[in-house]
């Protein structure tokens, strides 16, 4: 772990908007969990249990100018960035009201008003695209940052090195952010990576990089707060390794048989959300009416959006044809 920052200590109002992100994350999961489980959304799932805290704090410190590149995982990212919750729901069900007309589905969603500009399934792309946005905005003269959402075992392939490496060079608005929650799907990090922390290969690309408790709010925000700052001012990108654990496996349905007996009880026993909100109630940032009023609105917001999504019509047949070329398809 490296050395806090001298960054400015979050407010009581940074903190509850942390958590009320954090929460949003959670109680959109929880939805999304108990609607498949009942049969009502056919799809591919990847819950991001025990990772609320990076994408809540990141969020915090942007703007819908500002933009992510996400990955298959990353459901997360749009819900802490406020992408509204309607057309998400709409979009994993596959209907017309989705954000992509139900053609992206859980794996491609995208909502450019809020800045969540591309969801990839394919590993490590989120680098690439966010120092083409990131080469846009410095070319436009915007105050615009960029945020690349990759995982850990996106770190060991050649898009990875090669992002970096022009981030640097051209001094992109960007910050490279790696969740490492220890699995590449079902292979350990120290059994696929060739050192004890991904920030070290910032070094190589004249970068800062930090390993970060990605499970701490306060420590985060020191270091977005960091990153983000530095990349206003136009002096480059930085590359942000947050240590964190997932609650439901690689996947919905993930077994878990490849960790280590009790790993995953260990880090459920210290899930961050729980912890974060008794914080903020010993240290007097929100009294207990308040967070209890907070999760009352997410969950009618988050209840409402379900609703709305699974209500909405199915595509046509003909819509098959359209999107996929500049001229539309014939009949």
């Amino acid at each position: 772990m490296t050395q806090a920052t001298n960054a400015p200590q979050p407010d009581s109002a940074a903190l509850t908007d942390i958590y009320r992100r954090m929460l949003r994350i959670e109680r959109n999961d929880d939805a999304i969990l108990s609607t498949i489980r009942k049969g009502r959304l056919q799809m591919p799932y990847y819950s991001a249990r025990g990772q609320e805290v990076i994408p809540a704090t990141i969020s915090h410190f942007l703007s819908n100018e500002d933009q992510i590149c996400t990955i298959y995982r990353g459901i997360q990212d749009m819900v802490a960035k406020d992408m509204p919750l309607k057309p998400l729901w709409a979009e994993i069900a596959g209907r017309v009201d989705g954000t992509c007309k139900g053609k992206g589905g859980p794996m491609h969603l995208t909502h450019p008003p809020t800045g969540v500009m591309v969801t990839t399934g394919v590993v490590g792309s989120s680098m690439p695209i966010a120092n083409g946005l990131a080469w846009a905005a410095k070319l436009d003269g915007s105050k615009r940052v960029v945020i690349a959402y990759f995982g850990d075992g996106a770190s060991n392939i050649g898009a990875f090195h090669e992002s970096l490496n022009l981030a640097s060079l051209w001094k992109l608005p960007v910050i490279f952010v790696c969740p490492n929650n220890g699995y590449a799907e079902h292979t350990s990090f120290a059994n696929g990576t060739s050192v004890d922390q991904i920030s070290k290969r910032a070094i190589g690309y004249g970068m800062p990089g930090h390993t970060v408790d990605g499970n701490d709010p306060l420590e985060m925000y020191a270091y977005v707060h960091a990153a983000v700052e530095r990349a206003r001012e136009g002096l480059g990108p930085t590359l942000l390794e947050c240590k964190t654990f997932r609650f439901h496996g690689h996947v919905l349905g993930d077994d878990n048989k490849y960790m280590a007996e009790g790993e995953l009880a260990a880090a459920m026993a210290a899930d961050p959300l729980p912890a974060f909100r008794q914080r903020l109630l010993d240290e007097g940032h929100a009294s207990e009416d308040q967070l209890a009023e907070m999760q009352q609105k997410i969950e009618a917001e988050v209840a409402e959006a379900r609703e709305f999504g699974l209500a909405s019509e199915l595509p046509p047949v003909d819509e098959i044809r359209r999107d996929v070329f500049a001229q539309e398809m014939g009949a």
